[in-house]
């Protein structure tokens, strides 16, 4: 469940609405991200089981870590990718897909699980999230911002997703 800063109906039991346009206080995103942390659902509780200590395939990742103005679920800072965990209230998510597009252009990549099969499946959610992590890190120079004057650059933000 990644949050964001929105104005919209601030949902504080899930990590929701610091206020729009106003710049985030790092410490309260800290410590609201140290309480979702103490507070997990049974999706995230499961795929921390999985990610923790480095037990998949010795890859290191760190839970509701604050990334700008964002909390997301899972994070692999090495290899940029971010796993979420999430629930019904993201199906569908203009706020999701805006703050996906943020953080594909920050360089990272998003793999998305939901609840039920991260529950249901975890050998597979884990299978993915190794598949992922096996894609080569990007160069320095394929991480530069793309050239409009030599005609580069993408209208659309790359971010993966896993089939819901």
């Amino acid at each position: 469940m990644a949050t964001g800063v929105h104005s919209t109906s601030p949902s504080p039991p899930a990590g929701e609405g610091l206020g729009r346009g106003e710049a985030p206080l790092r410490s309260l995103l800290l410590e609201r991200a140290k309480a979702m942390r103490s507070n997990p659902t049974e999706a995230e509780r499961r795929l921390w089981a999985i990610l923790r200590n480095k037990r998949l395939a010795g890859f290191k990742f760190k839970r509701q870590v604050v990334v700008d103005h964002y909390i997301v679920d899972f994070m692999n800072f090495e290899h940029r990718l971010i796993v979420e965990a999430d629930g019904s209230q993201h199906a569908d998510s203009p706020a999701d897909v805006r703050r996906d597009a943020y953080l594909a252009g920050q360089d990272f990549r998003v793999l998305r699980f939901w609840n039920n099969d991260i529950l249901a499946q975890p050998e597979n959610v884990a299978e993915a999230i190794w598949h992922a992590l096996q894609r080569p890190l990007p160069s320095a120079a394929v991480r530069l911002p793309p050239s409009p004057a030599r005609g580069e650059g993408n209208t659309q933000p790359h971010t993966e997703s896993s089939p819901r």
